[in-house]
Order: structure tokens, then C-alpha cells, then sequence
């Protein structure tokens, strides 16, 4: 690449198809921070580099300098890297996203190329772009990436709003201000349910979910840390669903308000298994994960006027009382124990 900037984004996913572990995953965020300082965790699986100065340094292209971590991660950690590298971190996650498995693309950073590259994209592919954004885009026609691109930028500030429409203009050019930020993976704690066979039925994904927010609710409360003390509460759930593809599609909500509670994880966990559109995919695993995790004193909670919410909190105490003194088998959900 000749551009000045160099992004790489990494998709992990373990050679033996098992589930990621967090060994593995610091392990590889290790490797590629001896090849550049500028290393973004993105849990559960991803990862972002700035690689500019590497690439000067050791005077090689993005596809050899991301054929040699990708040999290194396999040999260190078993862990296979599916890479897309570009201009910049929106462009490089689109690239990881439409590379092959084990493999790497290249967006070339000439405009031609980028505008290309993106043309036939639909409108969600850009950031900052939600369901509701692309609602109001399609109703005027601007259903794909290029089409907004060639839209008139005073349009788009008019059926966007000021901000959203210079922005979404920008991105839609492949323009992406937003920089590597360097920095740890946040303290998360996950959960992960692998099927005996590939799984159809979405009634048993659904059980799947159940289990894995109850398992998610009881180590985020009996938590302890030897400088916070015990319970933690999180503010962001992620959905990892690996299907028999080998493809993995994660998911990510930020909460209303940090909590362990297992309804709002259950209740969120489901939102983003429905957002996914599955319908007939064949799941070989689930996973849950909680993010950015907090001191449960630390965090302000809502009162709730609900009984029956107040009712469900005190009977998540006692089992988590029944489980520390006898197992954590010792008690569980009627749905699931049936």
C-alpha cells in the first residue's frame, strides 16, 4: 500500500473450531504488539493494528507482514487470523469481513479502488448507520453504499440531519476519521454452550441463550476481585454465534444500565439472537459474553415498581446462596433442568 496509513483488522477463530479462550486471545494481542504499538482489542474475537511504521520498518507489504503473523498465531496459539487491511478501521473491518477464512484482502487506498470496493454495499455496512437510518435512506432510494455516495451532500443533511449526513457522506466515500486506540481487551467474563450436532432448531438455540445468561448472571454476582471485592455488573453483552460454516457472526448491545441481572441478559440476549435473521442456520455454537465490567456498588440502578422483578432479584440471591455452600449444580431453572 502506498498510503501513508496502514490499518489491519484480525478475525480469530481457533484451527480445532473449538471456542476462542482468553490465553489465546491475549496471547495473539501480545504477538501483534511486538509488530506495532497501535493494537485495538475488539472482544471477543477481533483485533485492530496500525502497521504503517511496521511496514517501513521491516520494509515489506501488508500482505506479507499479515502472512507472517497469521503463520505466527497458528504456530504459537493454534489460532488461524482471517485479516482485511486498508486505509483505514472502518474499511479494514469490511475487508476482514469479506475476506476467506485463514485468509487476507486488500482494499488498495486509491479512491477508485475504495469507491469500488464499496459500491454495492448495502447502507447498514456503513458505521453510524442503524436500522433506522437505513430505513429512512431506502425510503428515498438510497439503499446501497454507492448510491448514497453519488447522493447530493445537501440531501443527505436534509433527510439525515446535519451531522448524520455529513458523516454518513464521508464513510460512504470510505472516508474514516476515527483512529487505532490503543489499548487492553476490557475485562469481560463469558460463557459458551457448543451443540452435539449442528443445531436447526431455533426452540433449542433459544434454551442455549437461557442457560448461558443464567450461567453469564451468577459469575458476574459471586464475582470476586482481590481490589473490588465480590459481584461485578456489565454494561455491554456481546452474541457470538459459530455456525457450521466455520463463518462467526457476533453481535453487540450496550445495556440501558449495568447489571447481573439474568432477565435483562436473558431478555438482551434474545434481542440479538432475533437481530441476526438466522431463521434456518446451523449453529455449532453459542456464546454470551459481558463486557466492561464495573463493581456492582459502583453502579446506579433504577428502582423498579415491578413486584415480580423485585421477586425474581431476591430468588437469583438465594440461588446464588444455595449454589456457593452445595455446587453449582445444586439448583436450577425448571426450563432447563426439564
Amino acid at each position: 500500500m502506498t498510503s501513508d496509513r496502514a490499518v489491519m483488522c484480525l478475525r480469530l477463530h481457533p484451527a480445532d473450531e473449538g471456542p476462542l479462550g482468553a490465553p489465546e486471545y491475549a496471547g495473539v494481542l501480545a504477538l501483534l504488539g511486538g509488530v506495532t504499538p497501535a493494537v485495538q482489542a475488539l472482544p471477543p474475537d477481533g483485533a485492530l493494528a496500525d502497521v504503517r511504521a511496521a511496514l517501513r520498518y521491516f520494509g515489506c507489504d501488508a500482505d506479507r507482514l499479515a502472512a507472517v503473523i497469521r503463520v505466527r498465531a497458528l504456530a504459537l496459539y493454534g489460532v488461524d487470523c482471517t485479516v482485511g487491511v486498508a486505509g483505514n478501521p472502518m474499511l479494514a473491518r469490511a475487508a476482514a469481513r469479506e475476506a476467506r477464512p485463514g485468509g487476507t484482502l486488500v482494499v488498495p487506498d486509491e479512491p477508485a479502488a475504495v469507491r469500488a470496493f464499496l459500491a454495492g454495499k448495502p447502507v447498514t455496512a456503513l458505521d453510524g448507520v442503524g436500522p433506522k437510518a437505513a430505513r429512512t435512506l431506502c425510503s428515498y432510494g438510497l439503499d446501497s453504499v454507492g448510491r448514497v455516495a453519488a447522493a447530493p451532500p445537501a440531501a443527505l443533511r436534509r433527510i439525515l440531519g446535519a451531522r448524520l449526513g455529513r458523516e454518513v457522506r464521508e464513510r460512504a466515500l470510505g472516508i474514516d476519521r476515527t483512529p487505532v486506540r490503543p489499548g487492553a481487551a476490557a475485562r469481560a467474563v463469558a460463557a459458551e454452550r457448543s451443540f452435539d450436532r449442528d443445531e436447526l432448531d431455533p426452540v433449542r438455540h433459544r434454551r442455549a441463550l437461557l442457560s448461558l445468561a443464567d450461567e453469564l448472571g451468577t459469575k458476574l454476582r459471586t464475582l470476586r476481585t482481590q481490589e473490588e471485592g465480590r459481584g461485578q455488573v456489565c454494561r455491554t453483552l456481546s452474541l457470538t454465534v459459530r455456525c457450521a460454516d466455520r463463518t462467526t457472526l457476533t453481535r453487540t448491545r450496550t445495556l440501558a444500565e449495568p447489571t447481573a441481572h439474568c432477565a435483562t441478559l436473558t431478555a438482551t440476549a434474545y434481542a440479538l439472537y432475533e437481530g441476526l435473521g438466522l431463521q434456518r442456520a446451523r449453529v455449532r455454537a453459542l456464546s454470551l459474553r459481558a463486557e466492561d465490567l464495573i463493581p456492582a456498588e459502583r453502579a446506579a440502578r433504577q428502582l423498579s415498581l415491578d413486584p415480580e422483578d423485585e421477586k425474581a432479584r431476591r430468588l437469583e440471591a438465594v440461588t446464588d446462596r444455595v449454589r456457593a455452600r452445595f455446587g453449582p449444580h445444586a439448583i436450577a431453572r425448571g426450563s432447563l433442568a426439564a
